[in-house]
Order: structure tokens, then C-alpha cells, then sequence
């Protein structure tokens, strides 16, 4: 017997059910730590991989916009649009800035390439600043060597910074998928590992409840069986000190009880055979109707009580018997005067229960009129509610659609901005375009296919700007019948408005029709509850006389039959026994029966039992 067998089931229970809480906290805290690294590489990999590609792609933006401002300053007509191309190169310069200080918070490691990016965008924006003082002071022929060279040379080196970075980045992104991968297949392994770990020692524990509580409650259930039906049996597990071992001990005792028990009965038995030898004979003797024959032989003295009550018995028996004739003479008089007074009695309630009975089907059609008039108003009352439902429901659509324009009139103006973006984009086109051509007429010969494609890329962006002008018009037109709808859905909100009022003073004539109604049937019910109880009593008076006929007629059957039987008994009156019967016989008078007109009125119509008024 192990240790294990010797704890109480309570301490079994705590032990068992907290290993199971330590599996199942083990099971948790490794997924809780699996999720914590998954969503750490996942934030690792927003913050640098996402972010740090978004700035990126504003520093090379920046860097080309750097490059067109300085190629449009030099056809820079007045000093008006060489201050507002300096403004352009101020406000670019600082979003360069902006995007390399926010590519430096995610940098990371690659900190060094963005040192060298520091200094090759300082030394660009050096020159492109002596370009454009260059411009400023007249020196166009000056400067655009200065754009061709030096400051194309830098801004190639700046750009060729931003694609090392993005090509490093992309590769750092890799790594970092790479590791996410792999934190996520450790930690499937781990709960994979934790999950059988689980089972197996959920089976240990199983095994230890079968083995420690189900097999030995089993085998206690098994003795305790065999010992309830009268076998022999060894009592296991008493040497336990759980509750298990408590229960044996018990079944013991009760098996050591049930052997004495044995051994009194056996004792016993020959006492029982002569007491009731004796009362056998006595028994069989009343069987055959004699009340003298007494018990006369000795019986034990645990036994000497019974023979004195059976004697005691006999001698009260005989003077019952004689008493039970006497009085079954004077209760067949009794019963047959009530019987005459039952059947008078029948027949006065008969009227009474026809008449209750033609008012009450009477009140019950009435009734069920006015109940259907006042459920046909309350579903008109339900309708008329659902009419202003729907009302309501087509204001609110109304309203709806009216918000609905307001937005479209807001995107539209957003269209319009978008527009005039369009516009100022196909200006810049033609600048450039300009740019281009000029600089294809410094080239001369070979500059001529450029020539072309500068005066077809300038054609294009006239062509853009007409288009946006068209679609700014078509979108005024779109504006104009944008306000004609929203003013025709507010005057249809107004006509709801009208039927929702003019449905709600239907509905409330209604409700007070169907009010009345209900008054009116709630009294008439009342008079039918009125009228039903009084027919219940009636009838349930006529039920009543004629069950006290009936059993005033099966008293005097059964008392003829009392008398008939006690004339079996042998009780030494012989002589006054026989003269009872006799005067019975003067006294019994056939019953007049009900007359058959009155048994219906006895019994609800089923046309009233199918109606309304009984049930309330």
C-alpha cells in the first residue's frame, strides 16, 4: 500500500487538480512569451522596415526636387521667379532634412551611411547654393557648367547613398523576417512539447485516481453488495486511514451486526413456530365465521401479550357484530327518507339550470363580439403604428440623402484642389520642357531629336491644362445640380412630415375606439362571470343531489349487504341475529328514481363549455 492511499481524498484532490493548474500556467506564460517576441520582431519590423523605407523614399524625392529647382532657376524670367524658386529650394531643403532625421531614429546600425549621406547632401546644397547665387547674379552660362558638373556629380553621390541605404534596409528587413520565422517555429515546438508533457501527466493522473479511489471504492462497492444480499464476504481496504478506509471499517461493522443478527433469529425461530401453530387454529376457526373460538393453549412470555389482544380482539369483534345489526336497521330507514328529499330536490334545480344556461350563451355571444370589435381595433392601432414607422423611417432616408450631397459637394471641392494641382503640375511640365529645349538648342545638332520630344512633352502639358480647365467646369455643373437634389429632398422631408402628423391623429382615434371597446367588453365579462358562477352552482347543486340520491341508494344496498354478512358470524345471539334480517326487510321500499328530463340539466353544454364566459 503506497503513502499515496493514506491521504485523505480532499488533500488527493488539491494535490492532483494543482498539477493540473501548473501545466495548464505553463501552457499560458509560454504562449504569453511566444506572442511578446512574435509582436516585438513584428514592431521591430514596422518601426524600421516600413518607416525607415518611407523616409527613404522622401530623401530621394527631395534630392530629385533639388535637382529640377535648379535646372528651372536658370530660365528664370525676373527676380519675382527667382525669389520664389529660392523659396522652393529653402522649403525642400528643410523635408530633406526632416526625412534623413527621421530615417537616423530607425538608422540603427546603419548609422555610418547616414553620416555619409549628412555630408554628401551638405556639400550638394554648398553647390547648388553657388549655382544659384551663380544665376542670380546674371551668369547663366556660368552656372549651368557648374549643374552639369559639380552639382551633378554630387547629387549623383547623394542619390547613390539613399539606394545603398534602401538596398541595406531591404536586407536588414529580410534578416529580421528571417528571425521572426524562426521565433515562431521555436515557439510552435515549445507548445507542441508542452502540450504532450500535458497529456502524459494528465494520464499519470488519471491512472493515480483509478488505482487510489475507483478501483478500491469498486471493490467496496462489490462486498457491500454481496454482504446486502445475504453472502459472505472479506471487507477490503480497513487498514486505509482516508475516507476510503473509514467506509470499510463501517461495511465491517455492519457485517459483524448482520452475523449476530443471524444467530438472534435462529434463536427465535422455534418460539415463532409454536406461537403461530396456535394462531393458526384460531385464525382458520374466525376464517369460518366462529368469534368464540379463543386461544386456550400457554404461549411463551414474550408472546403471553399476544395471546391476551387476540382473545381481547375476538370478545370486541362479537360485540361489534351484535351492535353493526342493530344499527344497519335504523340507517336503512335514514337513507331511504333521504333519497325521496334528494330526487325533489333534482327536479327543482333542473329549471333553474336551463334558464342559467340560455343566458349564459346569450352573454358569451356578446362577448365574443365585442372582443373581436376590440381586437380589430388594436390591429388597426398596430397598423397605424407601423404607418408612422415607415413615415419616420422615409425622414430619416431623407435626411440621409441630404448629408449624403453635403459630402459630395465637399469631394468636389477636394476634386477641385486636385484639379488645380494638375495645373500647377503641367506648368511645371512646360518649364521643364522649355528647359529642355533650350538646352537641346546649346547642343545643336545633336540636341535636335531632344528639341522634338521637349516641343511634344510641351504640347502634352497644354493639352493637360485644357483638360483640367474642362473638368473644373464639368464640376461646377456637378455642384449646381448637387444643391437642385438636396432642395428637392427637403421638400420631400416636408410632405413626410405633413402625413407623419396627420397619421398620428388617425392613431389617436383609434387607440380611444379600442379603449372603449375593451371597457364595454370588460364589463360584459364581468356580467359573464356573474352569470357563470351562478350556473356553476346551480349545477354543481344538481350534481350534489344527485350523488346524495345515488348514495343514499347504494347505503341502503350496502347496508342490506352488512346485515346479510354479519347473520355469517357465530357470536352466541343467534335468536336476535336472525330476527334483524327480517325487520330489514319491513323497511326497504323501492327508491324512486330521477326523472330522465332532469339528467341533462345536470350536465355543462358542450356549446357553453366551449366558449369564453366559464373560463374567466
Amino acid at each position: 500500500m503506497s503513502a499515496l492511499d493514506d491521504w485523505r481524498l480532499s488533500k488527493k484532490i488539491i494535490v492532483l487538480f494543482s498539477a493540473i493548474a501548473l501545466l495548464f500556467a505553463a501552457v499560458s506564460v509560454n504562449a504569453i512569451m511566444s506572442n511578446q517576441a512574435l509582436s516585438a520582431v513584428a514592431t521591430r519590423h514596422v518601426q524600421r522596415g516600413v518607416g525607415g523605407t518611407e523616409a527613404l523614399g522622401r530623401v530621394i524625392s527631395a534630392l530629385r526636387e533639388h535637382r529640377i529647382i535648379i535646372f528651372s532657376q536658370l530660365n528664370a524670367g525676373n527676380a519675382e521667379e527667382m525669389r520664389s524658386f529660392e523659396q522652393r529650394f529653402t522649403s525642400n531643403r528643410e523635408a530633406l532634412q526632416r526625412a534623413i532625421d527621421d530615417y537616423a531614429k530607425v538608422a540603427g546600425e546603419f548609422m555610418p551611411q547616414v553620416d555619409k549621406l549628412r555630408r554628401d547632401v551638405s556639400a550638394l546644397e554648398a553647390a547648388n547654393d553657388g549655382i544659384m547665387s551663380t544665376t542670380r547674379n546674371g551668369g547663366i552660362a556660368a552656372a549651368l557648367p557648374l549643374v552639369k558638373g559639380e552639382g551633378k556629380t554630387l547629387s549623383r553621390a547623394a542619390i547613390g547613398d539613399v539606394e545603398e541605404l534602401i538596398a541595406l534596409q531591404k536586407e536588414r528587413s529580410a534578416k529580421a523576417n528571417e528571425a521572426g520565422m524562426a521565433t515562431a517555429s521555436n515557439a510552435h515546438w515549445l507548445t507542441l512539447v508542452l502540450a504532450l508533457g500535458s497529456l502524459v501527466a494528465l494520464f499519470v493522473i488519471w491512472r493515480l485516481l483509478i488505482k487510489s479511489v475507483a478501483k478500491p471504492l469498486s471493490e467496496l462497492s462489490a462486498a457491500t453488495k454481496t454482504l446486502a444480499e445475504g453472502g459472505s464476504a472479506d471487507v477490503p481496504h480497513r487498514s486505509r486511514k482516508d475516507e476510503l478506509g473509514e467506509v470499510a471499517h463501517s461495511v465491517e461493522l455492519f457485517r459483524q451486526a448482520a452475523v449476530d443478527r443471524a444467530l438472534a433469529d435462529s434463536r427465535t425461530a422455534s418460539e415463532q413456530q409454536a406461537v403461530t401453530s396456535a394462531l393458526r387454529e384460531s385464525l382458520r376457526a374466525l376464517t369460518n365465521g366462529d368469534l368464540t373460538a379463543e386461544i386456550s393453549s400457554e404461549f411463551p412470555a414474550a408472546y403471553s401479550e399476544l395471546k391476551a389482544n387476540f382473545n381481547e380482539a375476538l370478545a370486541s369483534l362479537r360485540g361489534l357484530i351484535g351492535q353493526v345489526s342493530e344499527s344497519a336497521a335504523r340507517i336503512r330507514t335514514g337513507s331511504s327518507e333521504i333519497s325521496h328529499a334528494s330526487e325533489d330536490l333534482a327536479r327543482r334545480t333542473e329549471a333553474n339550470a336551463a334558464s342559467l344556461e340560455e343566458t349564459s350563451a346569450a352573454l358569451a355571444q356578446i362577448d365574443g363580439r365585442l372582443k373581436a370589435t376590440a381586437v380589430a381595433s388594436a390591429r388597426t392601432v398596430e397598423r397605424a403604428d407601423g404607418a408612422i414607422s415607415t413615415v419616420l423611417g422615409g425622414r430619416s432616408v431623407a435626411g440621409e440623402a441630404v448629408a449624403a450631397m453635403g459630402r459630395v459637394s465637399e469631394s468636389a471641392k477636394g476634386i477641385d484642389s486636385v484639379i488645380e494641382g494638375l495645373d500647377k503640375i503641367a506648368f511645371q511640365t512646360r518649364v521643364l520642357a522649355m528647359n529642355a529645349a533650350v538646352e537641346a538648342g546649346r547642343a545643336g545638332e545633336a540636341g535636335r531629336g531632344f528639341a522634338v520630344v521637349a516641343d511634344l512633352v510641351s504640347a502634352l502639358a497644354m493639352r493637360a491644362e485644357e483638360e483640367a480647365k474642362r473638368a473644373r467646369d464639368q464640376l461646377t455643373v456637378t455642384q449646381d445640380e448637387v444643391g437642385t437634389a438636396v432642395e428637392s429632398v427637403r421638400k420631400v422631408d416636408e410632405a413626410l412630415s405633413a402625413i407623419s402628423g396627420d397619421v398620428a391623429e388617425v392613431h389617436q382615434l383609434l387607440g380611444t375606439m379600442a379603449a372603449d371597446n375593451q371597457a364595454q367588453s370588460s364589463a360584459v365579462s364581468e356580467i359573464a362571470v356573474a352569470i357563470g358562477t351562478m350556473d356553476q352552482s346551480t349545477q354543481q347543486n344538481a350534481a350534489m343531489v344527485e350523488e346524495t340520491s345515488a348514495a343514499a341508494r347504494n347505503l341502503t344496498s350496502e347496508v342490506q349487504s352488512l346485515s346479510d354478512q354479519a347473520g355469517r358470524f357465530a357470536v352466541g345471539q343467534s335468536q336476535a341475529l336472525r330476527a334483524a334480517p327480517g325487520k330489514l326487510a319491513s323497511l326497504s321500499q323501492p327508491t324512486k328514481q330521477l326523472p330522465a328530463a332532469a339528467i341533462p340539466a345536470l350536465t355543462r353544454p358542450a356549446t357553453v363549455d366551449d366558449g369564453s364566459w366559464n373560463e374567466f
